[in-house]
């Protein structure tokens, strides 16, 4: 990360910038300072000249010999002695003092600097100067010494009271020593400025880290906390701001974890709930594709994909306009509507549902019929801060139930219509033999005939219904024995022998050559399965063709099979003739082939309870086979 988009580097620049202007404001107080009171080389020149007529009129002003024609040593030592307090002073200040005469050879006299010579007088001073000097002049001179340093030299002459001018006071002064002091207060004020930076640099970085390294600390942490490491807690070092940012973090963490444990609770419990359901749950986004399934309606969409929809059968393949519903809302919060759209999208049975949901959000409950099925659904819309963001359904296959509720319906109906029949039959004669319409007693003969027979069809029907019921619940008593089924078969093919031939229709027996017997089975029970075959038979064989008795044994198991050469029964009614009053031909009622529709129920709880298996196989205008299969030693099946 680059460091000045850093708390760290915002703060050190800042802190930075603060020194820099200041350093830079006094740095300007400094040198206006340097400038106006620190003197120039003018100011230099003008004290220089001053001060050398101080110490002219000084050594004029006590009369010091300092080349003395009495030969007063007094007078000689006094003045060496001023000459000497007066270097020891100006030393300080980069300057010496020369007493030279004037009238004599003054040229070759050394111009001494800290010890050190710098040249010799007339370097500095010509004939000419000397000339002025003896008039009683002043005058001041710049010289280079022989050091390669400037020098500046003021000369006045010593006026002694009643005498002529005989010397002068020659005071020079390096022009450096101003320059220098100027350069070196500048130099010290950039070499202060630069240690105030580092210092400041140092002292910056030394406080910002401390500020920072918690935040730092506290990043990290949210960083952890963030990939799923909710236990990682800030160390709390101090009890300033900070440390109270890190005891509210802390919290946070703790309350956040506990907070996490409990939706990952609730998220377990509601998915092992959806997973132990039933039912098919399916949740859909706002475009219409699938965002979670359970189990099964993961097996009911993959179901669903496997069908080839078409438009003909009722089925819209587009999903539905969602424009100015509240699912706009929801889509254009910044989501692109690419990413949220995945593979699979809502099954055709579900868009107009999900379309209604989307943009009238609301839950609706409706059943659908998916090619043999029927399934319930309910689907209601998901909201996300009072907008629909989807919609989740649920649906149940109530095939079985539908199918068991038209049952019922159907039960009703064909039992109301076999009891409406005979007892209006029986009202009907009964009335007229009542009130005696009948003319002959031939005619209440018949009457009475109808009567008997409508009675006792109405007993059978009742008897079957009752024994159907008992199967069913598992109340029907059966005696079990061994039973030999080849003397079975025999009685029955010659109770019904007379009446096909009396229609003109062949009865067959075919018998296998091994013993028919079964260890346990209910001998009337059996006589009435194949009676109930065998009239079912008749009534659908025309004159002229016939049916076929066999028996025969396969492996452990016994085989009875009838077989006609009637009309046979439609494919889409084949699977249906076991069910209670389904009746292949819609057109039958009463009549010469005409049934109670109980006749092929009971039959198969009949073969369940011997635990055998019956099937049926058939061709229009060919026939219909029955094949039981009953094993030979299993025990029976009881309810």
């Amino acid at each position: 990360m680059n460091i000045f988009k850093s708390v760290v580097g915002k703060l050190w620049m800042t802190i930075i910038g603060l020194v820099a202007v200041v350093l830079v404001i006094l740095g300007l107080f400094l040198f206006q300072y340097i400038d106006t009171s620190f003197p120039k080389e003018n100011d230099q020149r003008d004290s220089l000249l001053r001060l050398t007529q101080k110490i002219a009129g000084e050594v004029a002003l006590h009369q010091l010999d300092a080349w003395p024609d009495s030969g007063s040593a007094t007078a000689g030592t006094d003045e060496s002695a001023y000459v000497t307090l007066t270097n020891d002073f100006l030393r300080t200040q980069d300057a010496a003092l020369l007493m030279t005469p004037l009238d004599r050879a003054a040229g070759a006299a050394a111009l001494l600097f800290g010890g050190v010579g710098i040249g010799t007088l007339d370097q500095a001073l010509g004939a000419a100067d000397m000339q002025q000097l003896a008039a009683g002049n002043t005058l001041i001179h710049a010289f280079k010494g022989t050091d390669g340093n400037d020098y500046l030299l003021a000369a006045a002459p010593v006026q002694k009271t009643g005498k002529p001018v005989s010397e002068a006071a020659v005071v020079y002064q390096s022009k450096k020593s101003v320059e220098n002091m100027q350069t070196y207060i500048k130099k010290l004020f950039a070499f202060v400025s630069f240690i105030g930076f580092i210092l400041t640099t140092f002292l910056a970085f030394f406080l910002i880290t401390r500020i920072t390294r918690p935040l730092v600390r506290l990043r990290n942490t949210a960083d952890l906390i963030a990939h799923g490491q909710y236990g990682n807690r800030v160390p709390v070092v101090s009890s300033d701001e900070i440390g109270e940012l890190a005891v509210t973090f802390n919290r946070m963490g703790e309350r956040l974890d506990e907070t996490i444990k409990a939706l990952h609770y609730e998220k377990e419990n509601l998915g092992s709930v959806l997973h132990s359901m039933a039912d098919a749950v399916i949740s859909f986004d706002a475009e219409g594709g699938v965002i979670f399934t359970n189990p099964h309606g993961e097996e009911l969409l993959e179901a669903w994909n496997r069908i080839g929809w078409d438009e003909q059968e009722g089925h819209d393949n587009s999903l539905p306009d969602l424009a100015g519903s509240d699912m706009e809302g929801y889509r254009g919060n910044g989501l692109d509507a690419r990413m949220l759209v995945p593979k699979r999208l809502v099954p055709q049975p579900l868009r107009h549902l999900f379309g209604e949901v989307a943009k009238e959000a609301r839950q609706v409950t409706t059943k659908l019929h998916v090619q043999s099925g029927v399934w319930s659904v309910v689907m209601a819309p998901l909201y996300s801060r009072d907008q629909v963001r989807g919609a989740v359904a649920v649906l149940r296959d109530v095939t079985e139930e539908h199918r068991l509720d038209k049952l019922r319906k159907d039960f009703v109906a064909n039992v109301s219509h076999e009891l409406r029949t005979p007892l209006s039959m029986l009202q009907g004669y009964s009335e007229a033999l009542v009130d005696d319409i009948a003319a002959t007693p031939e005619e209440r003969q018949e009457m009475a005939q109808v009567i008997h027979d409508e009675s006792l069809r109405m007993g059978r029907l009742v008897k079957d219904l009752l024994d159907l019921a008992r199967m069913e619940a598992g109340h029907l008593e059966l005696s079990f024995e061994e039973v030999e089924l080849t003397q079975l078969l025999k009685r029955v093919h010659r109770k019904f022998l007379a009446l096909c031939k009396e229609r003109g229709i062949r009865l067959e027996l075919e018998l296998g050559g091994a013993p028919l017997a079964l260890a346990s089975a209910d001998e009337d029970r059996l006589e009435q399965v194949l009676t109930n075959l065998l009239d079912n038979a008749i009534r659908h064989t025309p004159e002229h063709a016939g049916i076929a008795l066999r028996g025969w044994t396969e492996g452990d198991d016994v085989l009875l099979e009838i077989a006609d050469e009637g009309s046979g029964i439609p494919p889409e009614d084949l699977p249906y003739i076991f069910e209670r009053f389904y009746k292949a031909d819609k057109a039958r009622t009463r009549g010469s082939s005409g049934g109670t529709g109980l006749g092929l129920a009971i039959v198969r709880n009949l073969i369940d309870a011997h635990r055998g298996t019956i099937r049926a196989q058939s061709a229009l205008g060919k026939g219909t086979t029955f094949t039981i299969s009953l094993p030979r030693g299993a025990a029976p099946f009881r309810k």
